[in-house]
């Protein structure tokens, strides 16, 4: 959203006094790659921000397999982070480094201070409440009204960079899209035979961006 406050837009929007806490308490940590930030069931120190990179939410559905909740770019705060902060509970997922990230991490006491005298982090607050139900609702809608191969189609739409490339392994994929690497790789051969992508090491090109969105909105 072009309109969106995000964490680094709003440190223009505080005041003097809150943007001098702000920076002062902010501790920044890097993750490599996969790594796990939280666990389920971790007490939550602070408000998390992505500074640089990606971080995944997600949880386990049945049987084991992971399901991404939703996704948190740079400038973006975790949601869940803020509520289990705000309500004295437990995380109720895990989140993990999609790619290389920086986070900064802003104690409890210092946001909580900050969100009780500067309406820029109230707005941030509603803001990022807003920006996940939304996804929330974009992730439940692919999960129940597509099958895997509109799913798996429209995953890589989504996520290709402007060269057509998405840059995930089978595993990633399959984590994103609720299923297996196993049926990943079969659905990815499918369409590597009808000559829509190409796969590689750790990424799968577009050929026929066209012909795969068609796929997203075919009607059986």
């Amino acid at each position: 959203m072009a309109d969106q406050l995000t964490a680094l837009t709003m440190l223009n929007t505080l005041s003097q006094p809150s943007r001098d806490l702000f920076e002062q308490r902010l501790v920044k940590r890097a993750f490599a790659k996969g790594d796990t930030l939280i666990d389920k069931g971790d007490q939550v120190s602070g408000a998390y921000f992505v500074l640089g990179g990606q971080l995944r939410v997600y949880t386990y559905g049945p049987g084991g397999k992971e399901a991404t909740l939703y996704m948190i770019d740079p400038g973006e705060t975790c949601v869940l982070a803020l509520n289990s902060l705000f309500n004295d509970m437990l995380y109720p997922a895990w989140v993990e480094a999609e790619t290389d990230t920086v986070v900064g991490v802003l104690p409890g006491i210092a946001y909580r201070t900050l969100f009780s005298n500067d309406p820029a982090i109230q707005d941030l607050t509603v803001r990022a409440l807003s920006t996940a139900v939304f996804r929330l609702m974009a992730e439940l809608e692919q999960i129940h009204a597509n099958k895997l191969d509109r799913r798996l189609a429209s995953f890589l739409i989504n996520r290709a960079s402007s060269e057509g490339v998405v840059k995930k392994t089978q595993r990633e994929i399959a984590a994103h899209i609720g299923t297996t690497r196993e049926v990943v790789a079969r659905l990815l051969g499918q369409l590597a035979s009808d000559g829509l992508i190409a796969t590689g090491r750790g990424q799968v090109r577009i050929l026929d961006a066209a012909a795969l969105a068609a796929q997203v909105m075919a009607v059986e």
